[in-house]
């Protein structure tokens, strides 16, 4: 399989390589929602757990956690945290119709991200049959208002520094080399990997066809460190983003 193969073998590079974005998150707004669905007898699962980031957040505040990953060697990691609330299994949430016992919360980041767009409405749908009705979740994912936005604010720096945007190299918006119409479905090459971004009215739809109201959409804002190398003390908010999707499946 494709995807374990690859996550297995990142397995040990893992916190060199993904982004962390728990100590990127700039208002701490992940732990304000965790905070808002905790509940001592609720249990809560973690789609695409990695090696266990989520659970030093999650372990404390829920009676139970199940962290779902493709890579035996992810997990592996992730039970050396020692969390005793925290089962963990290896399986392939992109499966059609996974069988899964309804929860009290999800909990997914950055994992709803394939080039395969037919992978991420499964597993969306999968997040919808493992929520207990009137049961929320809580989502990041990639956004590709974002990565205009700061393509454009490439662009504005370089300006001031006296040089027209024609005059820039194609290599600093190589994520762009993706073709015309997956561009369009949000297709950007992230060191080298094709990763799906997401508009906001896109994830509206996409959710609301999945049976998931969504509650709040908001900017989960990173430092213009994690995008851009060295940039000048001017650049303030706004800041690039990602996508922190609450959504409920209805009673």
């Amino acid at each position: 399989m494709k995807e374990k193969k690859h996550w297995d073998e990142l397995a040990l590079r893992y916190n060199e390589e993904i982004f962390d974005v728990f100590k990127s998150d700039k208002k701490k707004k992940l732990s304000r929602y965790f905070k808002k669905h905790a509940g001592l007898k609720k249990h809560a699962l973690d789609f695409g757990c990695g090696n266990g980031k989520a659970l030093k957040f999650l372990s404390p505040m829920f009676q139970r956690v199940t962290g779902f990953d493709i890579s035996q060697e992810l997990l592996k990691q992730a039970e050396e945290r020692g969390f005793e609330n925290v089962d963990l299994k290896c399986s392939d949430l992109t499966l059609p119709r996974l069988t899964l016992r309804p929860a009290d919360f999800v909990f997914s980041c950055n994992v709803i991200m394939f080039p395969n767009l037919a992978m991420n409405r499964a597993m969306i749908k999968n997040i919808y049959r493992a929520l207990k009705p009137g049961a929320s979740a809580v989502l990041v994912v990639p956004s590709l208002e974002s990565v205009l936005f700061s393509s454009w604010r490439l662009i504005s720096i370089y300006e001031k520094e006296g040089i027209d945007s024609k005059e820039i190299s194609a290599d600093e918006f190589d994520y762009f080399k993706a073709s015309k119409r997956d561009i369009v479905q949000g297709i950007i090459y992230i060191d080298g990997v094709p990763t799906k971004h997401y508009q906001q009215s896109e994830i509206e739809v996409m959710f609301q066809d999945a049976g998931l109201k969504v509650t709040a959409l908001e900017k989960l804002e990173y430092d213009w460190n994690t995008e851009l190398d060295s940039p000048p003390a001017w650049l303030k908010a706004p800041y690039p983003w990602d996508w922190l999707i609450e959504c409920r499946r209805p009673k």
